[in-house]
């Protein structure tokens, strides 16, 4: 644990997650087994991985969206980036950079936290923070909003977003126009409090329900609300996809008041597609620096324009998961 800041993997203090293992792993040193140094040379590989490699894999998720709200034809490259928790720059920002760069979006959304929880008084981390999000270009412009409030500090926000072509959308709708279709991003802070954010959510207009309508909001747990409202993509981040993931059982953990019913990756919801990315970085304070079956990820959106026909099958019926409205 105490070589993961030295090579540049992860900055977290390396006592809490040594203990931990050390617990878990205590059990298993009392059985009196043959198969004992097999079960713990296992451990030991487990924690390399989760601790030294998945954290850097990072992954490029592609989905296609239709809609009959563009013209046939029409395709929006949108790139969505969350939670990139940042301590220092390490391969997997570099990477990051390099990726962004090569898939050319016509937008780029990031819905919130910047910084690990560890460096939100950090003045370096704020300053290599900004650098990978000001490298962030696209001809549509890059929106972003606030995450947790912990995170995302009125100081953050304005050491990172000063000066640049970022915009921080509180409360505000922007249109894109396509000319074959109008695309509104709405970008909402987020504060936790489920009240207060949804009525913040109900007091936002949707003015024309024929344009294409984006949420950008940090938690998945609006959801339902956009969803009843006539949202047609809600994008979030937050739960990390909990980071750590079981085989048939998925995260262990969320931070999200439904738990695991929007823990990771496309839901939908009556006519409205969320989609909640696994984030980029890593929690931060005592929290281990660890990623299990649960990769880090940016999401590629390509919203197609199609005609109303051809979201239908053969026999009339909707295209599983088109949410064509």
């Amino acid at each position: 644990m105490a070589a993961l800041p030295r090579l540049e993997i992860s900055f977290g203090p390396s006592k809490p997650p040594t203990l931990l293992l050390a617990l878990l792993r205590a059990p298993f040193a009392l059985i009196p087994s043959p198969w004992l140094w097999a079960i713990q040379s296992v451990g030991t590989l487990l924690v390399i991985y989760g601790f030294f490699i998945e954290p850097q894999q990072l992954i490029v998720t592609h989905r296609i969206l239709r809609t009959i709200k563009l013209g046939a034809g029409v395709r929006l490259r949108l790139l969505h980036v969350g939670d990139l928790h940042l301590e220092r720059i390490t391969k997997r920002e570099r990477e990051l950079v390099a990726v962004v760069e090569s898939l050319k979006p016509d937008l780029i959304l990031f819905s919130g936290d910047i910084l690990s929880y560890s460096c939100v008084q950090d003045d370096e981390a704020r300053a290599q923070a900004r650098s990978i999000m000001n490298a962030f270009k696209a001809p549509l412009g890059v929106f972003a909003v606030a995450g947790s409030p912990p995170v995302d500090t009125r100081q953050v926000l304005g050491a990172v977003y000063r000066d640049t072509k970022i915009e921080l959308l509180e409360r505000q709708t922007v249109e894109l126009d396509l000319q074959s279709g109008v695309v509104r991003i709405t970008g909402l802070a987020c504060t936790h409090d489920m009240m207060h954010d949804g009525a913040e959510l109900q007091s936002l207009p949707l003015i024309d329900p024929s344009h294409y309508q984006i949420l950008l909001y940090h938690s998945p747990d609006l959801a339902p609300q956009a969803s009843a409202l006539g949202y047609d993509l809600q994008l979030s981040g937050h739960t990390h996809g909990g980071q750590v993931r079981l085989p048939f059982f998925g995260a262990l953990y969320t931070s999200s008041i439904h738990g695991k019913r929007f823990e990771a990756g496309e839901y939908v919801l009556d006519r409205m597609k969320l989609y909640v990315t696994r984030g980029l970085g890593l929690e931060g304070k005592a929290a281990p620096r660890v990623r299990f079956l649960c990769p880090p990820e940016i999401v590629l959106l390509e919203i197609t324009g199609i005609n109303e026909e051809s979201g239908l099958t053969h026999r009339g019926e909707r295209y599983p998961g088109d949410c064509l409205t």
